[in-house]
C-alpha cells in the first residue's frame, strides 16, 4: 500500500508543470487588466453616489433636517433606529455609533474608487485614451464631493489622495490639516473641475463646467465663515465672498434658471434632469440589475399609508414657519405662536411642496387623499409626511424591495436655486443687500406662482396661498440685518427636509458645537 502511495505522489509531481502553479490572483488586477480598464473605474466611482443605505444615506435627512428642528426621526418609536434619535435629542451621542462609522467609511470607499481611477489616469496617454483630462476633472469633482460631505458632517477629516500609498492612510491624523487647509484642497480638486470640464456632457449625470463651477461657490461660501474649535464664527473673509459672487454670475451666465415651477424639481420622469438641475444623482429601475439603481437612502420615508417605514417627519415647527402675514411675508417673529392651519392662515405655496398633511392630495394628484391612518406613530410623531423624495402612490417609478418602497426618482445635488441664494447670502454680508433685493424676490416669486398642481379635484387651491416680494418702504425696511434674516428664512423655506438646514446654522455659527 505505502508503494503504491509513493507512486502516486511520484506521478503528480512530474506531470505538474512550472506553468500550473501560476495562477492570477483573485481579486486582484495585473498592470495589463488596469491599463484597459480606465473607464470601468471611472464608472466605478459614478456609482458611489448611488451606493448609500437607508441608515447611511446620503442625502443626510438625519443630521441636516432632524438635528435642525425641521424634522423628527420618525418610525416605529424612539427606540427605531435609536442612535438617529439620540442625535434628534442631543443626547447620549458617542462617536462608536455604527451609523456614523458607516456614513464615514462609505465616503472613503467613494474617495478611494475616485483615487483608483485618478491613480491610472495619471498612467495613461491621451493617445490611449483621449478623453483622460475630462475624466480626471470628473473624477476630482466627484473626490470634491465626498469630501465636502465629510467635511460638513466631521469638520476634520483626513484627506488622501491617489498619490498617497496605500500603506502611509492609518499615519494619516484628522488634525494633519486645520480647517481652512482641508476647505483649500477640497476647492483645489473643484477648481481642477472648472478649468478641464466642459460646458455640456454629452451623457446624462456627468458634471459640467457649470456643475463644478457652482460647487466651487458652495466651498467658498463656507469657506468664508471663519470660525474657532466651537464654530463660533470670528470673522467672515470678504474675499472669498467675493469670489462666491464671481463664480455664482459665472454659473448664471451658463444658461442654467429656475424650473418655472417649483414641483418640477421633485416629479420623476421628464421633469428630472431639468433647467434648474445643476448635478443630480441619477437612478434607474428596470436596468438589468436586480432592483435597478434606486433611491434606498430615503426608502424610510416613505408613509406607512403607502409603504413603510414612515421616518423623516416634518416637524410641527417647520410647518408654521410656512406660515404668512396679511402682507404676503414670513412671519419672522410670531410664526410659531400658534399650530398652522392651512385653510384659515395664509400660507407660501411651497408648504404643500413640502409636507403632506391630512385632508390634502398626496404628491400632486387630487384623487389621492393624505390620510391620518398613514402615520405610523402619530402620537410620537404627528400627522405629517415629507413629500419631496417621495413619488405618488401608484407611481410606476417605485419599486418594492422586501417591506420598503424604493424610488427610482433622481436626488438633486445642487440645483440653481441654491446658486441664486449663494449669491445673495454673499452679497448682504459684503454690505451689498440691495443687490441681493432681486434675487430673493426671484426665488419668492417662482413660489408664488406654483400652485397650478396645488388643487383639490373640484379645482380649488389646497391651501389658502399668499404670498409677496419684498417691496422696501411698503412691506419691509430692507437694513443689512432685514436682509440677513430674509435670506435665512428663504433658505430655510426652499430647501426644507432637503438635509441642508442643521448644516446652514453651523456655517451661520447658530449652533455650537460640543
Amino acid at each position: 500500500m505505502k508503494k503504491i502511495f509513493l507512486i502516486f505522489i511520484l506521478l503528480a509531481m512530474f506531470a505538474c508543470k512550472k506553468d500550473f502553479l501560476d495562477v492570477s490572483p483573485k481579486g486582484q488586477l495585473s498592470e495589463a487588466q488596469v491599463k484597459g480598464g480606465t473607464e470601468q473605474m471611472v464608472n466605478a466611482a459614478y456609482a458611489s453616489l448611488g451606493n448609500d443605505h437607508y441608515n447611511t444615506p446620503y442625502s443626510l435627512w438625519p443630521y441636516g433636517d432632524v438635528r435642525s428642528g425641521d424634522a423628527y426621526k420618525g418610525g416605529r418609536d424612539e427606540a427605531d433606529i435609536q442612535n438617529f434619535y439620540f442625535f434628534e435629542i442631543f443626547k447620549n451621542v458617542r462617536s462608536d455609533f455604527g451609523e456614523i462609522d458607516g456614513q464615514w467609511y462609505m465616503y472613503y470607499v467613494a474617495i478611494s474608487r475616485a483615487n483608483a481611477a485618478l491613480a491610472n489616469l495619471n498612467n495613461v496617454t491621451e493617445t490611449d485614451y483621449p478623453a483622460k483630462i475630462t475624466r480626471q476633472a470628473e473624477m476630482r469633482f466627484l473626490r470634491g464631493h465626498f469630501y465636502f460631505q465629510l467635511k460638513i458632517m466631521f469638520k476634520y477629516i483626513p484627506f488622501i489622495d491617489e498619490m498617497v500609498n496605500t500603506n502611509e492612510y492609518a499615519n494619516i491624523s484628522n488634525k494633519a490639516l486645520t480647517n481652512d487647509q482641508l476647505w483649500e484642497k477640497i476647492a483645489e480638486d473643484f477648481q481642477f473641475a472648472v478649468d478641464n470640464l466642459p460646458s455640456s456632457q454629452t451623457e446624462t449625470g456627468r458634471p459640467g463646467k457649470a456643475a463644478a463651477t457652482a460647487y466651487l461657490a458652495k466651498t467658498k461660501l463656507y469657506q468664508a465663515y471663519e470660525q474657532d474649535e466651537m464654530n463660533n464664527v470670528t470673522g467672515i473673509n470678504s474675499a472669498k465672498l467675493e469670489e462666491v459672487v464671481l463664480l455664482a454670475d459665472q454659473v448664471i451666465g451658463l444658461s442654467n434658471s429656475l424650473e418655472p415651477d417649483f414641483a418640477n424639481n421633485f416629479i420623476p420622469g421628464v421633469n428630472e434632469n431639468g433647467r434648474e438641475s445643476i448635478f443630480s444623482v441619477q437612478y434607474s429601475k428596470d436596468d438589468g440589475t436586480m432592483f435597478g439603481r434606486l433611491n434606498f437612502g430615503d426608502v424610510l420615508g416613505t408613509p406607512q399609508g403607502i409603504g413603510c417605514c414612515d421616518f423623516h417627519k416634518p416637524s410641527q415647527n417647520l410647518a408654521n414657519a410656512f406660515k404668512t402675514g396679511s402682507d404676503g411675508l414670513p412671519m419672522f417673529d410670531d410664526y410659531n405662536n400658534s399650530d398652522v392651519d392651512p385653510l384659515v392662515n395664509t400660507v407660501d405655496p411651497r408648504l404643500n411642496h413640502t409636507i403632506a398633511m391630512p385632508g390634502h392630495p398626496f404628491k400632486y394628484d387630487p384623487n389621492v387623499i393624505y390620510q391620518e391612518n398613514w402615520n405610523r406613530t402619530p402620537d410620537v410623531y404627528g400627522f405629517f409626511a415629507s413629500l419631496k423624495e417621495n413619488v405618488q402612490k401608484d407611481s410606476p417609478y417605485m419599486v418594492q424591495v422586501g417591506p420598503f418602497y424604493a424610488n427610482s426618482k433622481n436626488r438633486i445635488i445642487i440645483r440653481m436655486a441654491d446658486v441664486i441664494l449663494w449669491k445673495a447670502e454673499a452679497l448682504i454680508e459684503l454690505g451689498r443687500q440691495d443687490e441681493a433685493l432681486s434675487l430673493i424676490n426671484e426665488i419668492r416669486t417662482r413660489a408664488k406662482n406654483s400652485t397650478s398642481l396645488l388643487k383639490q379635484a373640484n379645482g380649488d387651491y389646497e391651501s389658502n396661498f399668499k404670498m409677496e416680494t419684498y417691496q422696501p418702504g411698503v412691506n419691509c425696511t430692507w437694513t443689512k440685518e432685514f436682509a440677513r434674516q430674509a435670506l435665512r428664512w428663504e433658505r430655510r423655506l426652499e430647501f426644507a427636509m432637503e438635509g441642508s438646514r442643521f448644516f446652514d446654522l453651523v456655517r451661520w455659527g447658530l449652533l455650537i458645537l460640543i
